[in-house]
Formats: C-alpha cells, sequence, structure tokens
C-alpha cells in the first residue's frame, strides 16, 4: 500500500481531509497524489429538446480554482513533513500533484484505479460539505478500497482497529487490502454475530486467518445480530478504544440500505473515526 489518491475537493473542510490523507501516507510511507475535484457540470432539460443547457456550479471556478486547490494541498504536505515527489529519500512520504485535464466524481472513479488507496470525506447533506457521489465514485469505480475522513479533525488512528465481520465477500476482501494497516496496529478486534451468520465463516475464522499472517487478533461477539446495526458498532468501538473501523460496503443492497439504512449507511454518515471501506 504505497501509492495513495486524494481529491481536493471544494468546501472549507478540505483540509481536514487532505490532513488525513498526508498522516495516512506517512503511515505507510507513501506516495500521495492530489488533484482539483471540479463539480460536475449539470445538464438543465426543458419540454423542449432543444432548451437543454448545461449549467456550472460558480463556486468552484470562482472561490476554489486549481491554483489555490494546490497552494493548500502544497500547504497541508508541508505541515506533515512530506517532501514534493522527487526530493529527498524515496523512502520517505511523498506528495505530487495531478494537474492534467480530468474533473468530477467520474474522473474520480477512473483515475482511482491507479492507486492503492483513495481518501475522500465523509458526506455531508449541508452545502459546502462533500457529496455522497464522490465517495460512491471512489467505491464503486476505482476498484480498491476507500478511506473516509470524519468530519472532525482526526489526531491519530490506526492504533485499535476494529474489523467488522458479516461473512460477505465484501468484507473478506476488505480484510486483504486492509492487511497493511492491521499490520500496524497495537490492536485488531474483529466483530461478529453470535451465531446469525449461517453457513458462512465466522469471527474466529477471520481471525485465525490474521493470526496466520502475522497480525494478533481477538474476537468479540454482538448479540442478536447486531454485526449489521451502525449504531451498535460504533458504541462496541468505542468501548474498546477503536480509532480506525474496517468493514466491507453495501453487503446489502445499496437500494435497500437507501431505503431501510444499513451499517454502512450509518457509519459512512455518522462515525467518528476514519472507515476503511471496500466493495
Amino acid at each position: 500500500m504505497k501509492t495513495f489518491l486524494v481529491p481536493v475537493e471544494p468546501h472549507e473542510k478540505a483540509d481536514r481531509i487532505i490532513s488525513l490523507a498526508a498522516k495516512m501516507a506517512t503511515k505507510m510511507s507513501a506516495n500521495l497524489t492530489g488533484f482539483a475535484l471540479r463539480r460536475a457540470q449539470v445538464a438543465a432539460i426543458g419540454w423542449d429538446p432543444a432548451s437543454v443547457a448545461i449549467v456550472t456550479d460558480p463556486e468552484w471556478d470562482d472561490q476554489r480554482p486549481e491554483a489555490e486547490a494546490r497552494e493548500l494541498f502544497a500547504r497541508v504536505m508541508t505541515e506533515h513533513g512530506l517532501v514534493e515527489d522527487g526530493d529527498g529519500s524515496r523512502d520517505a512520504a511523498r506528495w505530487s500533484w495531478y494537474s492534467e485535464s480530468g474533473s468530477g466524481d467520474e474522473f474520480l472513479g477512473s483515475f482511482g484505479r491507479a492507486f492503492d488507496l483513495t481518501v475522500v470525506g465523509q458526506p455531508s447533506g449541508r452545502p459546502g460539505g462533500s457529496a455522497i457521489t464522490t465517495l460512491e465514485a471512489a467505491l464503486f469505480d476505482s476498484g480498491g478500497p476507500v478511506l473516509v475522513s470524519p468530519k472532525a479533525p482526526v489526531e491519530t488512528f490506526g492504533s485499535t482497529v476494529v474489523v467488522v465481520w458479516n461473512g460477505s465477500s465484501e468484507t473478506a476482501r476488505t480484510i486483504a487490502f486492509a492487511k497493511p494497516l492491521l499490520h500496524q496496529a497495537e490492536k485488531v478486534v474483529v466483530f461478529d454475530d453470535d451465531g446469525t451468520l449461517g453457513h458462512r465463516p465466522d469471527g474466529a475464522a477471520v481471525v485465525r486467518r490474521l493470526i496466520a499472517n502475522g497480525i494478533s487478533a481477538e474476537l468479540r461477539r454482538l448479540r442478536n445480530g447486531s454485526v449489521r446495526s451502525g449504531e451498535t458498532i460504533l458504541a462496541e468501538a468505542a468501548s474498546v478504544g477503536a480509532d480506525l473501523l474496517v468493514k466491507g460496503a453495501y453487503t446489502q443492497s445499496r437500494l435497500r440500505q437507501m431505503i431501510f439504512g444499513g451499517a454502512t449507511r450509518h457509519l459512512i454518515a455518522e462515525s467518528p473515526l476514519p472507515v476503511f471501506l471496500a466493495h
């Protein structure tokens, strides 16, 4: 896990996302690439087909042009001690800026395929925050994992890691992606259900898998199928002092979670901890 991508989003809390990405790059001695994420153009279509108009959100062009985004990115990199790629030791965390043409969530999903991890912000329902479309583009289109930065600043993370195991292929894949982080953790706790996984492997099997890979891990059983409850996961994570969550994303239908709710949807919206996700 040596190449990370972070879109510099057009809102006032973007520095918190960049800061978490810088800390992640430092932890893994990785190369962090930033680029300016522009808001997508919106097609306004009237009853007359000839009335199609392309409306561009002016906020980014007026308030955060690419030069300003790069300046913000470079400043945060300097604050965290990262050096620009090409300077200093190749073993140190480094940064680079991508300024070729390309913008919006569609570009992010495609460009992310060239990186080991994409760092995005926790979606906000309010104007001036990260968009759910940005997270989902990285999650569904990049082919790799994402690290979701919470709305509050993150001081430290990755010391006590909770793996939320529900028996799904998505979570099995997420664990494989997360192994470099799990190796560095001081404590890894696997949450599972108390017998509601059916024929799927239980958390004890996951603990054995991690131990076989040189990762010290312990099991914590959640009662009454509550491993699928975002509220319970966050409460239990707090009780073990977790500072990072690892979970497969949308192991239920995304449409079902939009309508009825689900653990992924709750964690994406409410987690005060960084969340490492893959689908």
